[in-house]
């Protein structure tokens, strides 16, 4: 509907009305009340038009019934000449410049062969807008604008191979030129910064001051100091043998029982959606609440005792405090083990749209909680395919045996007689810019170390990344050792199990997810529902 009609009458529209042939009311004179109405309908392109001129007194409340009823009996009219009104891209694309703002690149012109029609798409940042193929139907006789729509052309993709779900100004990644930006910054200028500045630049899009980051450290610890105690006598039922990560998961339930009324649902109402304090509140709650859950979920598994936040420590050093995790390694400080750490987190804080960011957002996207979505991200990445293939993946490395199996192995995956776990990547096919830095923290922590006391399988890795990275069949093929699982070898060259090696993974990622999260916010509620194709047994 015409948003004069709105704007002159006062009326609320629904949604679904939005695609119906608009009928509008123009008076003639806006800038006081006349006595010459026009009431219009026309269809979607503006390509026909009929129109009624009358007589009344808007100020009689009995216009505005008569004339909403009137434009309303007009867009009738038109749907009953549906048949010869074709839902138009223009309405379409019109629709769409709110949804995808930025400087149009070109269009793209679409034949649909089985009628002769052609449509316009246009390209914004080499993309096209999926909702712009709906426009392309079939059978129109006999059928309204809007049901047109909901029969237009689907754009259907298993696995979301090639769809984009949002627009975002956080992480950049060109896989090919082995590139990444975070909020225009690239890389390799972020490294050795701590997390609480990377966390910052990613969250509100600039490096704090000093101060700002001294500020945000101290909150951070704040928050994780409240621990509630049925979120101890939880972790507290499970098996010391319980897989880390479903801890983990059981841990951000309990704290949303410990105060439920952070969980819109229960308190009936929309808490987060462009409300940034609210929002800004929650990402430090949330960030604390995961390393207060690893930490328990690693002391509990070892049998040691939880030690409480320390406000003067930061994010990275508060959790090896409190989770223990580096204790009983003689040949590493705590220090030491929170500077690689800090090193090693910058490389994995964000990676734009992972399969458990999405997770997160599609969960969030309905206005759950945070911690609500954070359960989903976290199960999503102990997913065989996404996170959990690290744990496949180790496994599969200490089946080999030893470094000495290793020729044997390259051999085999030669012939194409086996797969070799940790090498290649979806994303990038010709350099993945953080190998470098991840094997310069192994060689500074395995440097002047007898290599078999810190891990036998560490070994075996090194040694197959040794082989590979100079072998034909891997140079010829730009096949690279994965980061994400040679990554995981950080943590157990600091004598930490390799079973939180997921887990801290998962930590490190909390920062992109939450920054993902407020940029979500930040934008009109919009429900992730995907659609599909029906097909008959």
């Amino acid at each position: 509907m015409d948003r004069s009609l709105i704007v002159d009458l006062g009326l609320s529209i629904r949604p679904s009305e939005q695609f119906r042939p608009r009928p509008c009311v123009f008076f003639s004179d806006r800038r006081q009340l006349a006595d010459e109405v026009q009431i219009s309908a026309s269809d979607p392109d503006n390509r026909a038009t009929t129109a009624i001129t009358f007589l009344c007194n808007p100020s009689d409340p009995f216009f505005f019934t008569m004339a909403y009823t009137l434009a309303s009996w007009l867009g009738r009219l038109f749907d009953a000449g549906k048949s010869f009104l074709p839902l138009q891209g223009n309405y379409i694309n019109a629709l769409l410049e709110q949804e995808l703002p930025g400087e149009r690149e070109g269009t793209l012109t679409v034949r649909d062969n089985r009628t002769g029609s052609k449509y316009t798409i246009p390209i914004v940042r080499n993309s096209v807008p999926a909702m712009g193929f709906r426009q392309i139907c079939v059978d129109r006789a006999g059928k309204s604008p809007r049901q047109q729509f909901e029969e237009g052309l689907r754009v259907i993709d298993p696995g979301y191979r090639n769809t984009a779900v949002k627009m975002s100004s956080i992480t950049y990644i060109n896989g090919n030129e082995g590139i990444i930006l975070y909020r225009g910054h690239p890389l390799a200028s972020v490294i050795g910064k701590s997390y609480e500045e990377i966390t910052h630049l990613l969250i509100w899009g600039s490096l704090p001051t000093p101060e700002q980051r001294l500020r945000f450290q101290r909150r951070i610890s704040q928050a994780m100091l409240v621990v509630p105690e049925n979120v101890k006598q939880l972790v507290a039922t499970f098996p010391r043998t319980t897989p880390p990560m479903v801890v983990l998961g059981a841990i951000l339930t309990g704290y949303l029982a410990d105060q439920p009324e952070l969980i819109p649902a229960h308190a009936g109402a929309n808490l987060y959606s462009r409300r940034p304090e609210m929002v800004d509140e929650q990402i430090i709650r949330t960030l604390a609440i995961t390393a207060v859950a690893s930490s328990l979920a690693h002391c509990h598994m070892t049998g040691q005792t939880f030690r409480e936040a320390d406000p003067n420590l930061t994010y990275i050093e508060n959790i090896l405090y409190m989770g223990r995790f580096v204790d009983n390694n003689p040949a590493v400080t705590r220090e030491k083990a929170a500077e690689i750490l800090t090193k090693a987190w910058s490389l994995y804080a964000d990676h734009e749209m992972t399969n458990s960011t999405s997770a997160f957002l599609h969960t969030s996207s309905t206005l759950a909680d945070p911690l609500s979505s954070m359960t989903s991200c976290a199960m999503a990445a102990y997913g065989l395919l996404h996170g959990g293939a690290i744990d496949a993946a180790y496994r599969g490395m200490r089946d080999i045996g030893g470094v000495e199996n290793v020729p044997k192995l390259i051999e085999k995956v030669v012939n194409k007689e086996c797969r070799l776990s940790g090498y290649g990547h979806r994303i990038y096919k010709q350099l993945d810019p953080r190998a470098k830095y991840v094997r310069e923290m192994l060689e500074e922590l395995t440097r002047d170390r007898d290599i078999r006391e810190m891990d036998p399988v560490l070994q075996v890795a090194m040694e197959i990344d040794r082989i590979a990275s100079t072998h034909e069949y891997f140079v010829k093929r730009n096949l690279q050792a994965n980061a994400d699982l040679y990554g995981s070898f950080v943590y157990t060259a600091l004598g930490i199990n390799s079973q939180f090696a997921t887990v801290l993974a998962a930590c490190s990622r909390v920062s992109g997810v939450m920054a993902h999260w407020k940029e979500q916010t930040e934008r009109a509620p919009d429900l992730w529902r995907p659609l599909q194709v029906y097909v008959p047994n």
